[in-house]
Parts: structure tokens; sequence; C-alpha cells
């Protein structure tokens, strides 16, 4: 199959350190093109792939805006898209992990797009779906509230490589919160649940332009250094050691987390985790078997004293049975194929039987093509003086 992964230009593929959705376009590209798919990946020029690789800019547009090299990223962004646009007739299928943009754009070309839906759908974005003539899909059951019927191929679930991830059952009395610092996210809940418990707490994350005023009002006053860490964005060697040792990672998710990665790279480390039951978690956390889900502060601390109860070689099994890369990637295949059997089913002509009474009462069929009930034929256009 010839397949376009069309990725972000935030981020490289994949990711130095932040970064899911180029994640899962590095794991799922390279996985299809082991399987001898002929994939191009449309990422930023210092990203890393089995696959054919094409780029419109040599960086992540974020270490270009961290650098100030470059001031708003929607130019470089919609050069990105287009240029992915413009080879839709190398591909079978277009598969669009960038957002609206290539939806808004779609209708322009007659390849086959499948949307996968890496954030929440939000009401502003109605009018894109409206004009949206392919299909999509979603990260988990949880991410399709809100978002439309039309044209749903249902739920492909992130992946992680979990055989990349250091199985440890050898424990250090430490809490870990790994994640982007926002309050959504819920350190200052986590930073509550170390202190009642008295016990050293690692947060691990980046902190984004838009979230550093948060940062240092509300989050870095009770960084004390001593029960309260901040380690800083890790990289992929720095958190798989953090995971590895951790006794739990706490998410005291203040959102509709859409899938969250790092419940599933956790696990695979034999790492339970306690998370609030917002969006995702009770789709990837087994509770009483790979962690526990519980409703606020108390119930989290409450649930630690009881962390002696999960076995970790559990927490590792069923990420590899659930959310490891090949069933990932025999999940959108089995997408693929039924794309391109919609596609060509709307691609054959309309065909009508209709019957009438002859004059001697026997009834006849007339089979042909004819135009699907509720379109109007238009008149032919008359031919202008240059037989236009």
């Amino acid at each position: 199959m010839r397949i376009a992964q069309l990725a972000p230009l935030w981020e490289r593929v994949p990711p130095p350190a932040y970064g899911g959705t180029e994640l899962v376009v590095s794991l799922l590209a390279d996985e299809l093109a082991r399987r001898g798919h002929q994939v191009v990946v449309y990422a930023s020029g210092d990203s890393e792939t089995l696959a054919e690789l094409r780029s419109v800019y040599p960086r992540s547009l974020r270490m270009a805006e961290v650098e100030g090299v470059i001031g708003s990223p929607a130019g470089y962004e919609w050069v990105h898209v287009a240029n992915a646009l413009k080879d839709h007739a190398q591909f079978d299928i277009i598969h669009n992990h960038f957002g609206l943009l290539p939806m808004a754009m779609s209708n322009v070309v007659p390849t086959p797009m499948l949307s996968t839906l890496h954030c929440p759908f939000t009401p502003d974005a109605q009018f894109v779906w409206d004009s949206y003539p392919w299909f999509y899909n979603t990260i988990s059951c949880a991410s399709k509230n809100g978002s439309p019927d039309r044209n749903y191929l249902g739920v492909v679930y992130n992946a992680i490589d979990v055989a990349s991830f250091p199985y440890d059952e050898n424990k250090e009395d430490y809490l870990l919160f790994l994640s982007r610092i926002c309050p959504e996210k819920g350190p200052v809940q986590a930073i509550e649940v170390a202190k009642r418990l008295g016990k050293k707490l690692i947060i691990a994350g980046k902190v984004d332009k838009v979230d550093k005023e948060y940062y240092h009002k509300v989050v870095e006053p009770l960084i004390d250094g001593k029960l309260i860490h901040f380690f800083g964005e890790a990289n992929g060697e720095q958190k798989r050691e953090l995971y590895r040792k951790a006794m739990v990672v706490l998410m005291p998710l203040d959102w509709e987390e859409p899938f969250g990665l790092v419940m599933a790279e956790a696990l695979a480390c034999g790492t339970p985790v306690i998370a609030f039951p917002r969006g995702a978690a009770p789709e990837i956390l087994v509770d009483g078997v790979t962690g526990y889900l519980v409703n606020g502060v108390e119930e989290m601390v409450q649930a630690v004293y009881r962390l002696d109860r999960i076995n970790p070689k559990d927490c590792r099994r069923h990420v590899q049975e659930h959310f490891d890369v090949p069933v990932m990637a025999d999940g959108y295949l089995a997408v693929y194929e039924r794309i391109l059997e919609l596609a060509e089913a709307r691609a054959r002509p309309y065909v009508r039987r209709s019957s009438w009474r002859r004059r001697d009462g026997r009834e006849s069929w007339n089979i042909g093509n004819t135009t699907p009930p509720g379109i109007r034929r238009s008149r032919p256009r008359e031919k202008g003086p240059l037989g236009r």
C-alpha cells in the first residue's frame, strides 16, 4: 500500500522529548515500512524514519521559534500541508495527523484521507468538519465525545515501543509526575499528595511559553528541592530511567485526556499508575490490576498505600497486549483497507432499477446508470465562441 503520513511540523519525528503525536507517527511509519508498505513521512527536515522523508523546512518549528529564527509558524505549516497534498496522486491513502488544515484542504484532492483526532473536538472546528468529505478515527472512546458520527471509523489506540522500555520490579521510594507542566495535568494536586504522604516527588516535564506564568507563580514556589524536586523536560533515555525506578506515576488529570502515553510508558516499566478517571484513563488502566482510578487527592493518597497489591508483571503484560506498536499498526491497516473499500464504492456509477407495466400486463425492468435520488442533473452548458 502507498501511504502518506502527514505529521505536525512543530516537533521532529520522533520527538527528542515531549511530543505524543510525533512519536505515534514515527512508530507507525517505521512499522508500516518494515512490513513492506511504501510510506512517505511529511515532517521537519531533522526527523528520522525508516520511511522516505519529505520536508519543506530543515528543523522543527518549536526549536526554530525558541532560537528566534522564525516568528509565526503559520506560513511554514501552510506550505508543509500543501506540499503533501500536491503529491496526492502518489498515494492510496493520506493519513493526516496534522489536524484541521489538511481537512479543510482535502476537497481539492481525490485521494482518500484518514484524519486521526489526536486532540479533543471543539465546536469552533465544526465549520471545517461540515466540509470534510473523508474519514476519521479517534485514539480512544473518550475522545469521540462530541465529534461527528459521519465518516467515523472507530478507535485505534496509540502505542509505544514496549521493548524499548526497561522492566524493573525493584522500585525506589519516590513518586513521579511526568507531563507538560500546565493546570489541566494537575501538578499542584500531585504535590499535595506527596506532602500528605511525606514522600519524595519528582516532577519532569516541559514548560511551554503559554504556561510559564502558571509555572513561575503557582508551581515553582512549591518546589523545595527536598521533598518536591523539579527535573525539567526529560528526553527518551531520562524518562525511561525515571519510570523504571519510580514506585508509582501520579496523574491527577483535570481535563479529558484523549489518550495519555505516559500511562502506557510507565506500565511498560512495571510501574503502576494512579489517575483521576478523566478522558481515556479508564480505557488504559485496569483498576486494581495496573494501578488505581481515584476521585480526588485524598483517594490518591490512600491508593499509594495499596500499591503492594499491584503486580508489575501485570502492568507490562497489559501494555504488550493492548498498546504495543504491532497492535496499533494492525488497527490502522484494517482502517486503511476499509477506506479503500468505501472509496471504491463511492466511485462506482449509481445503478437504479426501474420498472413499468407493459400493455400486456407483464412487468419490464430497466437497469442503467442514472442520477441518484435527490441529485438534480445539471443542464448541459452551452459552448461559447471559443468552444469552452
